[in-house]
Protein backbone atom coordinates (compact mmCIF):
# COMPACT_ATOMS: atom_id res chain seq x y z
CA UNK A 1 0.00 0.00 0.00
CA UNK A 2 2.90 2.37 0.80
CA UNK A 3 4.12 2.05 -2.80
CA UNK A 4 0.66 2.49 -4.37
CA UNK A 5 -0.27 5.80 -2.74
CA UNK A 6 2.78 7.72 -4.01
CA UNK A 7 2.03 6.49 -7.53
CA UNK A 8 -1.59 7.59 -7.25
CA UNK A 9 -0.56 11.00 -5.95
CA UNK A 10 1.94 11.35 -8.80
CA UNK A 11 -0.71 10.43 -11.40
CA UNK A 12 -3.18 12.94 -9.95
CA UNK A 13 -0.52 15.66 -9.89
CA UNK A 14 0.66 14.89 -13.42
CA UNK A 15 -2.91 14.82 -14.77
CA UNK A 16 -3.71 18.16 -13.13
CA UNK A 17 -0.52 19.71 -14.53
CA UNK A 18 -1.24 18.38 -18.03
CA UNK A 19 -4.83 19.66 -17.90
CA UNK A 20 -3.67 23.08 -16.75
CA UNK A 21 -1.05 23.35 -19.50
CA UNK A 22 -3.59 22.24 -22.11
CA UNK A 23 -6.02 24.87 -20.84
CA UNK A 24 -3.41 27.60 -21.15
CA UNK A 25 -2.53 26.42 -24.66
CA UNK A 26 -6.16 26.40 -25.76
CA UNK A 27 -6.78 29.84 -24.25
CA UNK A 28 -3.74 31.23 -26.02
CA UNK A 29 -4.81 29.83 -29.39
CA UNK A 30 -8.56 30.58 -29.08
CA UNK A 31 -9.88 32.49 -32.10
CA UNK A 32 -11.57 35.88 -31.61
CA UNK A 33 -15.29 35.85 -30.92
CA UNK A 34 -17.81 36.49 -33.69
CA UNK A 35 -19.71 39.76 -33.98
CA UNK A 36 -22.77 38.29 -32.25
CA UNK A 37 -22.28 36.18 -29.11
CA UNK A 38 -25.20 33.95 -28.07
CA UNK A 39 -25.07 32.89 -24.41
CA UNK A 40 -27.40 29.95 -23.55
CA UNK A 41 -29.32 30.37 -20.29
CA UNK A 42 -30.70 26.83 -20.19
CA UNK A 43 -31.73 24.58 -17.32
CA UNK A 44 -30.92 25.56 -13.72
CA UNK A 45 -29.28 28.92 -12.98
CA UNK A 46 -26.23 28.04 -10.90
CA UNK A 47 -22.67 29.04 -10.15
CA UNK A 48 -21.20 27.42 -13.24
CA UNK A 49 -23.61 29.36 -15.46
CA UNK A 50 -22.72 32.62 -13.70
CA UNK A 51 -19.02 31.96 -14.23
CA UNK A 52 -19.61 31.29 -17.94
CA UNK A 53 -21.73 34.45 -18.42
CA UNK A 54 -19.18 36.66 -16.67
CA UNK A 55 -16.32 35.22 -18.73
CA UNK A 56 -18.11 35.62 -22.09
CA UNK A 57 -19.32 39.15 -21.31
CA UNK A 58 -15.73 40.14 -20.56
CA UNK A 59 -14.48 38.37 -23.69
CA UNK A 60 -17.13 39.98 -25.91
CA UNK A 61 -16.07 43.41 -24.71
CA UNK A 62 -12.34 42.72 -25.02
CA UNK A 63 -12.65 41.40 -28.57
CA UNK A 64 -15.09 43.95 -29.92
CA UNK A 65 -18.32 41.94 -30.34
CA UNK A 66 -21.31 43.84 -31.72
CA UNK A 67 -23.95 42.37 -29.39
CA UNK A 68 -24.69 39.70 -26.80
CA UNK A 69 -27.89 37.65 -27.11
CA UNK A 70 -29.20 35.64 -24.16
CA UNK A 71 -30.99 32.48 -25.32
CA UNK A 72 -33.26 31.85 -22.28
CA UNK A 73 -35.14 28.68 -21.45
CA UNK A 74 -34.81 28.10 -17.72
CA UNK A 75 -37.05 27.30 -14.73
CA UNK A 76 -34.78 29.46 -12.55
CA UNK A 77 -32.37 28.45 -9.85
CA UNK A 78 -30.12 30.06 -7.29
CA UNK A 79 -30.41 33.73 -6.40
CA UNK A 80 -26.74 34.46 -5.72
CA UNK A 81 -25.42 33.50 -9.19
CA UNK A 82 -28.41 35.25 -10.81
CA UNK A 83 -27.38 38.48 -9.06
CA UNK A 84 -23.81 38.00 -10.30
CA UNK A 85 -25.10 37.53 -13.84
CA UNK A 86 -27.35 40.60 -13.54
CA UNK A 87 -24.45 42.76 -12.42
CA UNK A 88 -22.21 41.55 -15.24
CA UNK A 89 -24.90 42.10 -17.89
CA UNK A 90 -25.88 45.57 -16.67
CA UNK A 91 -22.21 46.59 -16.58
CA UNK A 92 -21.56 45.23 -20.07
CA UNK A 93 -20.28 47.74 -22.61
CA UNK A 94 -21.58 45.44 -25.35
CA UNK A 95 -25.37 45.75 -25.89
CA UNK A 96 -27.28 42.82 -24.36
CA UNK A 97 -30.47 41.36 -25.85
CA UNK A 98 -32.63 38.48 -24.58
CA UNK A 99 -34.78 35.94 -26.38
CA UNK A 100 -37.16 33.79 -24.28
CA UNK A 101 -37.79 30.63 -26.26
CA UNK A 102 -39.88 28.76 -23.68
CA UNK A 103 -39.78 30.17 -20.14
CA UNK A 104 -37.84 32.60 -17.97
CA UNK A 105 -38.86 31.90 -14.41
CA UNK A 106 -37.45 32.94 -11.06
CA UNK A 107 -33.70 33.72 -11.34
CA UNK A 108 -33.91 33.48 -15.14
CA UNK A 109 -36.53 36.28 -15.15
CA UNK A 110 -34.03 38.58 -13.41
CA UNK A 111 -31.42 37.67 -16.01
CA UNK A 112 -33.89 38.49 -18.81
CA UNK A 113 -34.72 41.87 -17.26
CA UNK A 114 -31.00 42.68 -17.37
CA UNK A 115 -31.16 42.91 -21.18
CA UNK A 116 -31.94 46.19 -22.91
CA UNK A 117 -34.40 44.43 -25.23
CA UNK A 118 -36.49 41.29 -24.62
CA UNK A 119 -38.07 39.28 -27.42
CA UNK A 120 -40.31 36.28 -26.66
CA UNK A 121 -41.44 33.28 -28.67
CA UNK A 122 -45.19 32.66 -29.06
CA UNK A 123 -46.42 30.62 -26.09
CA UNK A 124 -43.46 31.44 -23.86
CA UNK A 125 -43.74 32.99 -20.39
CA UNK A 126 -41.80 35.02 -17.84
CA UNK A 127 -42.09 35.63 -14.07
CA UNK A 128 -42.86 33.37 -11.09
CA UNK A 129 -39.87 34.60 -9.08
CA UNK A 130 -40.99 34.07 -5.48
CA UNK A 131 -37.91 32.92 -3.53
CA UNK A 132 -37.51 29.81 -1.39
CA UNK A 133 -37.54 30.13 1.60
CA UNK A 134 -40.31 32.67 1.27
CA UNK A 135 -39.25 34.93 4.15
CA UNK A 136 -40.31 38.61 4.27
CA UNK A 137 -36.68 39.76 4.29
CA UNK A 138 -35.73 37.70 1.23
CA UNK A 139 -38.90 38.63 -0.67
CA UNK A 140 -38.39 42.32 0.03
CA UNK A 141 -34.75 42.25 -1.02
CA UNK A 142 -35.38 40.30 -4.21
CA UNK A 143 -38.36 42.49 -5.15
CA UNK A 144 -36.10 45.53 -4.84
CA UNK A 145 -33.56 43.88 -7.18
CA UNK A 146 -36.31 43.22 -9.76
CA UNK A 147 -37.58 46.80 -9.52
CA UNK A 148 -34.17 48.42 -9.91
CA UNK A 149 -33.30 46.11 -12.80
CA UNK A 150 -36.57 46.92 -14.60
CA UNK A 151 -36.02 50.67 -14.14
CA UNK A 152 -32.61 50.43 -15.81
CA UNK A 153 -34.36 49.96 -19.20
CA UNK A 154 -37.59 51.85 -18.42
CA UNK A 155 -39.77 48.83 -17.70
CA UNK A 156 -42.62 48.94 -15.18
CA UNK A 157 -41.01 48.33 -11.76
CA UNK A 158 -44.29 47.36 -10.10
CA UNK A 159 -44.90 44.58 -12.62
CA UNK A 160 -41.35 43.34 -12.10
CA UNK A 161 -41.75 43.39 -8.30
CA UNK A 162 -45.06 41.52 -8.60
CA UNK A 163 -43.14 38.60 -10.13
CA UNK A 164 -41.52 38.17 -6.71
CA UNK A 165 -44.35 39.14 -4.36
CA UNK A 166 -47.44 37.63 -6.02
CA UNK A 167 -45.75 35.74 -7.83
CA UNK A 168 -46.86 37.08 -11.21
CA UNK A 169 -46.33 35.08 -14.42
CA UNK A 170 -46.90 36.64 -17.84
CA UNK A 171 -47.40 34.89 -21.15
CA UNK A 172 -46.04 36.38 -24.36
CA UNK A 173 -48.93 38.73 -25.11
CA UNK A 174 -49.30 39.84 -21.49
CA UNK A 175 -45.58 40.57 -21.26
CA UNK A 176 -45.72 42.72 -24.41
CA UNK A 177 -48.81 44.63 -23.17
CA UNK A 178 -47.14 45.22 -19.79
CA UNK A 179 -44.05 46.50 -21.63
CA UNK A 180 -41.87 43.85 -20.00
CA UNK A 181 -41.16 42.33 -23.43
CA UNK A 182 -40.50 44.39 -26.54
CA UNK A 183 -41.79 42.05 -29.21
CA UNK A 184 -42.58 38.57 -30.47
CA UNK A 185 -40.29 36.49 -32.69
CA UNK A 186 -41.02 32.94 -33.92
CA UNK A 187 -37.44 31.75 -33.33
CA UNK A 188 -34.03 32.85 -32.11
CA UNK A 189 -32.68 32.68 -35.66
CA UNK A 190 -35.38 34.99 -36.99
CA UNK A 191 -34.62 37.44 -34.18
CA UNK A 192 -30.90 37.37 -35.05
CA UNK A 193 -31.57 37.90 -38.77
CA UNK A 194 -33.97 40.78 -38.11
CA UNK A 195 -31.72 42.54 -35.62
CA UNK A 196 -28.24 41.84 -36.98
CA UNK A 197 -28.66 40.68 -40.56
CA UNK A 198 -25.94 38.32 -41.77
CA UNK A 199 -23.46 39.10 -38.99
CA UNK A 200 -21.53 35.98 -37.88
CA UNK A 201 -22.85 34.32 -34.72
CA UNK A 202 -20.97 32.34 -32.08
CA UNK A 203 -22.60 30.36 -29.25
CA UNK A 204 -20.86 30.44 -25.89
CA UNK A 205 -19.83 27.12 -24.42
CA UNK A 206 -19.00 25.98 -20.91
CA UNK A 207 -15.39 25.17 -20.10
CA UNK A 208 -14.57 21.79 -18.60
CA UNK A 209 -14.17 23.38 -15.18
CA UNK A 210 -17.56 25.10 -15.45
CA UNK A 211 -19.24 21.85 -16.52
CA UNK A 212 -17.69 20.02 -13.57
CA UNK A 213 -18.72 22.86 -11.26
CA UNK A 214 -22.33 22.78 -12.52
CA UNK A 215 -22.47 19.01 -12.05
CA UNK A 216 -20.74 18.81 -8.67
CA UNK A 217 -22.56 21.77 -7.06
CA UNK A 218 -25.97 20.30 -7.77
CA UNK A 219 -27.42 19.52 -4.30
CA UNK A 220 -28.06 15.88 -5.21
CA UNK A 221 -24.52 15.35 -6.49
CA UNK A 222 -23.11 17.27 -3.54
CA UNK A 223 -24.96 14.90 -1.23
CA UNK A 224 -23.47 11.88 -3.01
CA UNK A 225 -19.96 13.33 -2.78
CA UNK A 226 -20.42 14.03 0.94
CA UNK A 227 -21.75 10.51 1.45
CA UNK A 228 -18.74 8.96 -0.29
CA UNK A 229 -16.42 11.23 1.68
CA UNK A 230 -17.91 10.40 5.08
CA UNK A 231 -18.26 6.69 4.28
CA UNK A 232 -14.62 6.59 3.20
CA UNK A 233 -13.50 8.24 6.44
CA UNK A 234 -15.68 5.88 8.49
CA UNK A 235 -14.20 2.80 6.81
CA UNK A 236 -10.71 4.25 7.17
CA UNK A 237 -11.34 4.68 10.89
CA UNK A 238 -11.92 0.93 11.17
CA UNK A 239 -9.31 -0.39 8.75
CA UNK A 240 -6.48 2.19 8.82
CA UNK A 241 -5.30 0.87 5.43
CA UNK A 242 -5.38 4.20 3.58
CA UNK A 243 -7.45 3.21 0.52
CA UNK A 244 -10.87 4.15 1.94
CA UNK A 245 -9.40 7.33 3.38
CA UNK A 246 -7.92 8.27 0.00
CA UNK A 247 -11.30 7.79 -1.73
CA UNK A 248 -13.09 9.75 0.99
CA UNK A 249 -10.66 12.66 0.86
CA UNK A 250 -10.83 12.71 -2.96
CA UNK A 251 -14.64 12.94 -2.87
CA UNK A 252 -14.51 15.75 -0.32
CA UNK A 253 -11.84 17.55 -2.35
CA UNK A 254 -14.10 17.44 -5.43
CA UNK A 255 -17.02 18.72 -3.36
CA UNK A 256 -15.16 21.68 -1.88
CA UNK A 257 -13.07 22.38 -4.99
CA UNK A 258 -16.09 22.62 -7.28
CA UNK A 259 -17.88 25.00 -4.91
CA UNK A 260 -14.83 27.24 -4.63
CA UNK A 261 -14.21 27.20 -8.39
CA UNK A 262 -17.84 28.15 -9.02
CA UNK A 263 -17.44 31.16 -6.73
CA UNK A 264 -19.89 29.78 -4.19
CA UNK A 265 -17.25 29.47 -1.46
CA UNK A 266 -14.01 31.17 -0.48
CA UNK A 267 -10.65 30.47 1.12
CA UNK A 268 -12.15 30.18 4.61
CA UNK A 269 -14.08 27.09 3.54
CA UNK A 270 -10.90 25.48 2.19
CA UNK A 271 -9.00 26.25 5.41
CA UNK A 272 -11.78 24.78 7.56
CA UNK A 273 -12.01 21.66 5.38
CA UNK A 274 -8.25 21.06 5.49
CA UNK A 275 -8.16 21.67 9.24
CA UNK A 276 -11.04 19.23 9.70
CA UNK A 277 -9.34 16.51 7.66
CA UNK A 278 -6.05 17.02 9.51
CA UNK A 279 -7.84 16.67 12.84
CA UNK A 280 -9.57 13.46 11.79
CA UNK A 281 -6.41 11.93 10.29
CA UNK A 282 -4.45 12.94 13.41
CA UNK A 283 -7.04 11.19 15.56
CA UNK A 284 -6.98 8.04 13.43
CA UNK A 285 -3.28 7.59 12.80
CA UNK A 286 -1.36 9.57 15.44
CA UNK A 287 -3.21 9.68 18.76
CA UNK A 288 -6.16 7.26 18.42
CA UNK A 289 -8.55 7.39 21.32
CA UNK A 290 -7.88 10.91 22.57
CA UNK A 291 -11.07 12.17 20.95
CA UNK A 292 -10.45 15.93 20.94
CA UNK A 293 -8.68 16.17 17.52
CA UNK A 294 -11.34 13.97 15.92
CA UNK A 295 -14.26 15.91 17.43
CA UNK A 296 -12.80 19.30 16.51
CA UNK A 297 -11.93 18.03 13.03
CA UNK A 298 -15.47 16.71 12.49
CA UNK A 299 -16.99 20.02 13.61
CA UNK A 300 -14.69 21.97 11.27
CA UNK A 301 -15.53 19.65 8.37
CA UNK A 302 -19.30 19.94 8.88
CA UNK A 303 -19.05 23.73 9.24
CA UNK A 304 -17.01 23.89 6.02
CA UNK A 305 -19.66 21.83 4.20
CA UNK A 306 -22.42 24.19 5.39
CA UNK A 307 -20.48 27.29 4.36
CA UNK A 308 -19.68 25.71 0.98
CA UNK A 309 -23.36 26.12 0.06
CA UNK A 310 -23.27 29.81 1.05
CA UNK A 311 -25.17 31.19 4.06
CA UNK A 312 -28.10 32.14 1.81
CA UNK A 313 -28.75 28.43 1.21
CA UNK A 314 -28.36 27.37 4.82
CA UNK A 315 -31.46 25.16 4.74
CA UNK A 316 -30.35 23.48 1.50
CA UNK A 317 -27.00 22.80 3.15
CA UNK A 318 -28.61 21.28 6.24
CA UNK A 319 -30.88 19.11 4.12
CA UNK A 320 -28.01 17.89 1.94
CA UNK A 321 -25.66 17.19 4.85
CA UNK A 322 -28.39 15.46 6.88
CA UNK A 323 -29.25 13.28 3.91
CA UNK A 324 -25.58 12.43 3.42
CA UNK A 325 -25.19 11.41 7.08
CA UNK A 326 -28.27 9.20 6.97
CA UNK A 327 -27.13 7.57 3.70
CA UNK A 328 -23.64 6.98 5.12
CA UNK A 329 -24.95 5.20 8.20
CA UNK A 330 -27.52 3.23 6.18
CA UNK A 331 -25.04 2.10 3.50
CA UNK A 332 -22.49 1.03 6.10
CA UNK A 333 -25.11 -0.90 8.06
CA UNK A 334 -26.51 -2.59 4.94
CA UNK A 335 -23.05 -3.57 3.73
CA UNK A 336 -22.09 -5.23 7.00
CA UNK A 337 -25.44 -7.07 7.15
CA UNK A 338 -25.70 -8.21 3.53
CA UNK A 339 -22.10 -9.46 3.23
CA UNK A 340 -21.05 -10.35 6.79
CA UNK A 341 -18.63 -13.08 5.62
CA UNK A 342 -16.98 -11.02 2.92
CA UNK A 343 -13.21 -11.06 3.50
CA UNK A 344 -12.90 -7.32 3.01
CA UNK A 345 -15.88 -6.38 5.16
CA UNK A 346 -14.67 -8.66 7.97
CA UNK A 347 -11.93 -6.09 8.40
CA UNK A 348 -14.60 -3.47 9.11
CA UNK A 349 -16.77 -5.19 11.67
CA UNK A 350 -16.98 -8.37 13.66
CA UNK A 351 -19.06 -11.13 12.08
CA UNK A 352 -22.36 -11.77 13.78
CA UNK A 353 -21.85 -15.57 13.72
CA UNK A 354 -18.70 -17.17 15.13
CA UNK A 355 -17.11 -20.29 13.73
CA UNK A 356 -17.81 -23.77 15.10
CA UNK A 357 -14.60 -23.67 17.17
CA UNK A 358 -15.86 -20.66 19.15
CA UNK A 359 -16.83 -21.29 22.79
CA UNK A 360 -18.58 -18.44 24.56
CA UNK A 361 -17.18 -19.03 28.04
CA UNK A 362 -14.04 -21.11 27.44
CA UNK A 363 -11.36 -21.24 30.10
CA UNK A 364 -8.51 -19.05 28.87
CA UNK A 365 -6.37 -19.24 31.97
CA UNK A 366 -3.72 -21.19 29.99
CA UNK A 367 -3.13 -18.09 27.87
CA UNK A 368 -1.60 -16.20 30.81
CA UNK A 369 1.78 -14.87 29.62
CA UNK A 370 1.29 -16.04 26.01
CA UNK A 371 2.38 -13.83 23.11
CA UNK A 372 0.29 -13.31 19.97
CA UNK A 373 -0.80 -10.46 17.71
CA UNK A 374 -3.78 -8.11 17.54
CA UNK A 375 -6.09 -9.24 14.72
CA UNK A 376 -8.15 -6.06 14.88
CA UNK A 377 -7.80 -2.58 16.24
CA UNK A 378 -8.13 -2.79 20.05
CA UNK A 379 -10.17 0.28 21.06
CA UNK A 380 -9.82 -1.12 23.82
CA UNK A 381 -11.75 -4.32 22.99
CA UNK A 382 -11.01 -6.44 19.97
CA UNK A 383 -9.64 -9.76 18.77
CA UNK A 384 -6.13 -11.20 19.08
CA UNK A 385 -4.68 -14.42 17.71
CA UNK A 386 -2.62 -16.87 19.82
CA UNK A 387 -1.21 -19.97 18.12
CA UNK A 388 -3.82 -19.67 15.34
CA UNK A 389 -6.78 -19.23 17.74
CA UNK A 390 -8.80 -16.01 17.72
CA UNK A 391 -9.65 -14.74 21.19
CA UNK A 392 -11.70 -11.74 22.34
CA UNK A 393 -9.38 -9.54 24.37
CA UNK A 394 -9.24 -6.26 26.26
CA UNK A 395 -6.46 -3.78 26.92
CA UNK A 396 -5.88 -1.79 30.09
CA UNK A 397 -7.32 1.23 28.28
CA UNK A 398 -4.70 1.63 25.56
CA UNK A 399 -5.57 1.64 21.85
CA UNK A 400 -3.47 -0.93 20.01
CA UNK A 401 -3.34 -1.06 16.18
CA UNK A 402 -4.05 -4.31 14.32
CA UNK A 403 -0.94 -6.44 13.78
CA UNK A 404 0.80 -5.30 16.96
CA UNK A 405 2.43 -8.14 19.00
CA UNK A 406 0.62 -8.47 22.33
CA UNK A 407 1.10 -10.41 25.56
CA UNK A 408 -1.61 -11.74 27.90
CA UNK A 409 -1.20 -10.03 31.29
CA UNK A 410 -4.10 -11.57 33.20
CA UNK A 411 -7.25 -13.64 32.75
CA UNK A 412 -10.47 -12.96 34.67
CA UNK A 413 -13.07 -15.54 33.75
CA UNK A 414 -13.92 -14.97 30.09
CA UNK A 415 -12.01 -11.67 29.99
CA UNK A 416 -8.48 -11.78 28.61
CA UNK A 417 -6.31 -8.68 29.14
CA UNK A 418 -3.34 -7.92 26.90
CA UNK A 419 -0.55 -5.38 26.54
CA UNK A 420 1.94 -4.61 23.75
CA UNK A 421 5.05 -6.79 23.99
CA UNK A 422 7.16 -3.64 23.83
CA UNK A 423 6.25 -3.10 27.49
CA UNK A 424 8.31 -4.84 30.24
CA UNK A 425 7.57 -8.57 30.53
CA UNK A 426 4.66 -9.52 32.70
CA UNK A 427 5.64 -10.68 36.20
CA UNK A 428 3.69 -12.74 38.67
Amino acid sequence: MSSVLPRLRFLVWASSLATGLAGFALAASAPPVAEIVVIPIHHTVDEGMAHMVQAWVARARAEGAQAIVLDIDSPGGLISPALDMRDALLASKVPVYAYVSERAYSAAALVALSARRIEMAPGSSIGDAQPIPNTPKLVSGLAAEFKSTALRYHRDPQVAAAMVVTPLTLDTNEAVRAKIADGVQPSLRSFERGAFGAAPVETAKYTLGERVARFATDPAVSGILLTIGMLGLLIEMLTLHGVAGFVGVAALALFFGSHVYAGFSNGLVVVLAIAGLIGIVYELHVVPGHGIPGVLGSIALVLAAILAFNVVFFFVALQTISTAIVLTVLLFWLATRMWPENAWLRRLTFAGVQGPEYVASADHSALRGCVGSASSLLRPAGVATFDGNRVDVLTEGDFIPAGTPVRVTRVEGARVFVEPVTLPSYKE
